[in-house]
């Protein structure tokens, strides 16, 4: 598996590039960079796919007129859903994409990668980027193979609520089970018994009648 430049491009806009939406809360400013660098990245890659000898020139010159291009093609983009004001949508954008090819620029000059190696690299990001961005970032950078990759939050709340219902519904079995109340046996009386009951009246009647002669 590749390296994750996902996770490491995303601490080093953090440490880089503090002044990047930083009049938003934490929980925006998070977004706001895991979006983007998805984006850029995903873009990186989708270029490299179809001139990855000029895409490789790129991270050498550092070129920022091209660097700007990019960011304002993502930005333009009708399916860019960000919901950044447009010009610092475009600035953070560059901004980000600037940093991803220096960075690339150094792990290349220190780790000797060339193309081959840069093309493995990259191209094994893939997998990294899978599930970090919703499907507008997909279609805007043109990386297709991932849109739907990310799970929607309301299936997540379905099967939750699913299996609250399917313990809620073991727990009251439970509960019925533990509340049953044992009815009383009645024993059948055997016919014979019936018929006989004059019979044994009339013994008793007579055996305290007995009783009572001889007391008296």
């Amino acid at each position: 598996m590749a390296f994750d430049l996902v996770q490491y491009f995303t601490e080093q806009i953090k440490i880089q590039k503090p002044q990047l939406f930083k009049q938003y809360s934490i929980e925006e400013q998070n977004l706001y960079i895991s979006e983007i660098n998805a984006l850029t990245l995903g873009k990186l890659i989708n270029l490299w796919r179809q001139d990855e000898q000029k895409i490789y020139q790129e991270i050498q010159s550092q070129d920022q007129l091209y660097i700007q291009e990019v960011a304002r093609h993502l930005t333009t983009a009708q399916s860019n859903q960000s919901t950044l004001p447009k010009s610092e949508l475009e600035s953070s954008t560059s901004d980000i994409l600037s940093l991803q090819l220096n960075e690339l620029k150094q792990l290349d000059d220190t780790g000797n990668y060339k193309i081959s190696g840069m093309r493995e690299l990259l191209l094994g990001q893939i997998e990294h980027l899978s599930g970090q961005a919703k499907d507008w970032v997909w279609s805007t950078n043109e990386l297709n193979e991932l849109i739907g990759s990310q799970r929607i939050e309301q299936e997540e709340l379905s099967l939750e609520d699913t299996m609250k219902e399917f313990n809620h519904m073991v727990n009251n079995q439970h509960s019925d089970d533990t509340h049953v109340i044992a009815e009383p046996t009645v024993a059948e009386v055997p016919a014979w018994a019936k018929v006989l009951e004059p019979v044994v009246a009339l013994v008793i009647l007579w055996i305290l009648y007995t009783a009572l002669k001889a007391v008296f």
